[in-house]
């Protein structure tokens, strides 16, 4: 136990949490770049060389210079996901048809034997109440 002590177990922890959250945070630039429609190729290749050769000095200049419009991107893209969201339930959830054509399926399976005379006439009253 003499070879490492309790204190340096700490610097070793905080280190090691320090360069995840340094790789996560150049993750999150990377991204960015790429996601930013309104900047062109070059812009974003000139970027990428600043985070990618000088990764700490580059990604703190990016955050300095476009950081607010980076959480304004985060922003549009999580509303955009929202409302795309709810068109699925949306759509999910209305009624696909109307009331004649789920009649006519419930008179088909009766037909067909795979419901009973009285299965027909009470999904038959709710449909038509």
């Amino acid at each position: 136990m003499d070879g490492y002590p309790l204190l340096e177990l700490f610097w070793t922890m905080l280190w090691l949490f320090v360069w995840v959250m340094w790789f996560f945070l150049l993750f999150k630039v990377i991204t960015d770049v790429f996601r930013d429609h309104g900047m062109n190729g070059w812009a974003k290749a000139g970027w990428l060389i600043l985070v990618l050769v000088l990764p700490y000095i580059g990604v703190l200049i990016y955050l300095i210079v476009r950081g607010r419009s980076m959480a304004e991107r985060d922003r549009e893209r999580a509303r955009e996901q929202q409302e795309a969201f709810q068109q699925y339930v949306r759509q999910t959830a209305a009624p696909s048809a109307s009331p004649a054509e789920e009649l006519h399926k419930l008179s088909a399976l009766k037909d067909k034997g795979d419901i009973t005379q009285e299965e027909f006439d009470r999904a038959k009253q709710k449909l038509l109440t």
